[in-house]
């Protein structure tokens, strides 16, 4: 289950790591989202789990037992506090403006919205045996 594990992370962080290629690196603001969002996704579960090691339960107080636990679970993983923190910056910039279209990668991304936009689509993503007919694509 170990190796299993291993292998598993390292073809998920991998392909995280590859969605980076339409990105411009170079763009001070790429550079602090994906900077801080890594620096947070390690020290936020990092404070977590010391915290609930020393106190005995998680820095978040409420009446709710579970709401309580909820919290302690989405904080502790790094993964997760590193998305919602990267998600949350890019989504503070204004969509509209060219150059943060460009420093995003969203411009490469547009021609993929759409499923029809692509003419080798269906060829590409149909199913074996013409099993198209019963199973049309959306």
């Amino acid at each position: 289950m170990a190796a299993l594990y291993c292998v598993l992370f390292a073809y998920v962080a991998s392909a995280g790591l590859g969605l980076l290629q339409f990105c411009n690196l170079n763009s001070f603001r790429t550079k602090f989202i994906v900077g801080f969002s890594v620096f947070m996704g390690l020290s936020v579960p990092q404070y977590f789990n010391q915290y609930l090691l020393v106190s005995g339960h998680g820095p978040v107080h409420t009446r709710s037992t579970w709401f309580n636990n909820v919290m302690q679970v989405i904080f502790s993983s790094p993964a997760t506090v590193g998305f919602i923190v990267a998600f949350f910056l890019d989504c503070t910039h204004s969509y509209g403006h060219s150059s943060v279209r460009r420093d995003s990668g969203r411009h490469w991304w547009e021609k993929f919205r759409n499923f029809n936009t692509d003419t080798r689509s269906e060829e590409f993503y149909s199913l074996p045996a013409n099993l198209n007919r019963f199973f049309p694509s959306f």
